[in-house]
This record gives C-alpha cells, sequence and structure tokens, in this order.
C-alpha cells in the first residue's frame, strides 16, 4: 500500500471515531509531511488534534517511512469549503466571492445546491424624496462561489 494511502487510511480511521470532525484539506508533501486540516461542528479543541495525531502517528513507521506530521484546525480566515462548513456557520456574517460579484451578508440557509444570504440596504425611496432600509435575500449556487470566509463581528 502507498504511504499516502495508507496515511489517508489512517486519517478515516480516525475520523470515525469522532464523528464531529470532518476532514478539510489533507496533503503530503515530496519531503513526507503529512498536513491535515480539521473542523468540527462544534469546533475543534487541541485535544481533538492530538487524537488524530495519535491516530496516524501511532500506526506508522518511522523506521519505514521518515516523516513530519501537523494536525491543525481550520482557522478563522480559512475559505469555507464543505457544505458542513456553512451548515454550521448559519447565522453569521460571510463574505462571498463570485466571478462577477462580492457579498458581505448573514448566511440564513444552506441547500446541497445553495446558499442563502440576507442583508439590509440604504435605497432611494420610490416616491419622494431620501432613502429607505430595505431587506435584500439573495441565493448563490455554490458553483458560483470563489471564496466565502465568516467575518468576525466584535
Amino acid at each position: 500500500m502507498a504511504f499516502k494511502d495508507q496515511v489517508f487510511e489512517l486519517l478515516q480511521q480516525g475520523l470515525e471515531e469522532k464523528p464531529e470532525l470532518f476532514l478539510i484539506d489533507f496533503s503530503i508533501s515530496d519531503a513526507n509531511k503529512i498536513m491535515v486540516t480539521l473542523d468540527g461542528d462544534h469546533g475543534v479543541t487541541l485535544q481533538d488534534c492530538i487524537d488524530i495525531s495519535r491516530a496516524i502517528e501511532h500506526n506508522l513507521d518511522r523506521e519505514e517511512v521518515d516523516f513530519s506530521l501537523e494536525v491543525a484546525s481550520a482557522g478563522v480566515s480559512t475559505p469555507l469549503k464543505s457544505i458542513r462548513q456553512y451548515k454550521k456557520n448559519i447565522g453569521r456574517v460571510l463574505k462571498v466571492k463570485t466571478n462577477s460579484e462580492q457579498f458581505e451578508a448573514t448566511l440564513e440557509s444552506v441547500s446541497e445546491e445553495a446558499i442563502t444570504l440576507t442583508w439590509t440596504a440604504r435605497e432611494p425611496k420610490k416616491v419622494g424624496k431620501g432613502k429607505e432600509t430595505v431587506q435584500k435575500k439573495i441565493e448563490i449556487p455554490l458553483s458560483d462561489i470563489k471564496e466565502a470566509i465568516v467575518i468576525i463581528i466584535f
């Protein structure tokens, strides 16, 4: 079995023991540096990273293949990649870029095909002078999203 396949299988076994965690990114460099990025339905703790690291490391033989291993949680500024990440961030403000537009709005809902964003905007009144506040809503297909990042509001 190839080294990458062996590591991925061990990673999958570790994730099966912690169903609240899910894989965001996995890579192995030419120098056998294993990089694993995780996220979780309720966040990722240091202990979660340690447990997944042990699930991989304790089942590999450094005498066979010399490697380094890094298991980390997806950072705050890491773009969302999976539907599961979008679902856990419903109600939060996202910055979403498509090919033609950019939105900063609240994530209202998520389906298998699209996300729905809502926001308020000031627009000229239809009758008379001045502006009025209106609710805006847009559905964006997941295939059109180039990047989506959670905006942290303090």
